[in-house]
């Protein structure tokens, strides 16, 4: 069976932003489970990348507000710095997404397109069923993203702000604790 394909397309504003502050937030992708925890839930560097982080890859532990998870690996495949970057997917999710950003006044205005196979059994057997509810399920997540890149942007200048939107469904394993 062929995997079910997606693609979305998002846009945030990011008021009171230049290109530079929204690449820069993106390219520490790395960090991307500190700034954007309601998505990101685990974050391994597997490889630096060089400059505005190409050829950077991670592995990946990700969810969105329903109750599943994701395991996947992106790679960043190219960067135009400060107007965008193209990445890679694989693992539970394959395929390619792309961010462009653009300066409009007194904000930027970020795209990104993502288009996707996705190879994880739910969301492979599932999708006829169920493929509003993971259209639902990216648009939350992608809104979480807009609200937290607002706020890291804004506390990396220094502001104090709320802590970025968290996980739903999820309690973070214990430490110390025993499977019996």
């Amino acid at each position: 069976m062929k995997s079910p394909e997606y693609r979305f397309l998002s846009t945030w504003f990011i008021p009171n932003a230049r290109c530079e502050d929204v690449s820069d937030v993106l390219q520490s992708s790395d960090k991307l489970a500190e700034w954007w925890p309601a998505v990101y839930l685990e974050v391994t560097v597997v490889e630096r990348g060089g400059e505005h982080g190409l050829g950077q890859v991670l592995d990946l532990f990700t969810k969105g507000w329903l109750p599943y998870t994701l395991r996947w690996k992106l790679r960043v495949e190219s960067v135009d710095y400060p107007h965008g970057s193209t990445i890679s997917a694989s693992g539970d999710l394959t395929g390619r997404g792309v961010w462009a950003h653009e300066q409009t006044g007194d904000g930027v205005q970020t795209t990104y397109d993502w288009s996707v196979s996705a190879d994880k059994p739910l969301l492979r057997y599932g999708s006829f069923a169920l493929r509003p509810l993971f259209a639902a399920n990216h648009r939350w997540a992608m809104a979480t993203g807009e609200i937290s890149m607002c706020r890291e942007i804004a506390r990396r200048r220094g502001a104090v702000v709320q802590p970025p939107p968290q996980p739903t469904f999820w309690r973070p394993k214990m430490a110390g604790s025993m499977k019996v």
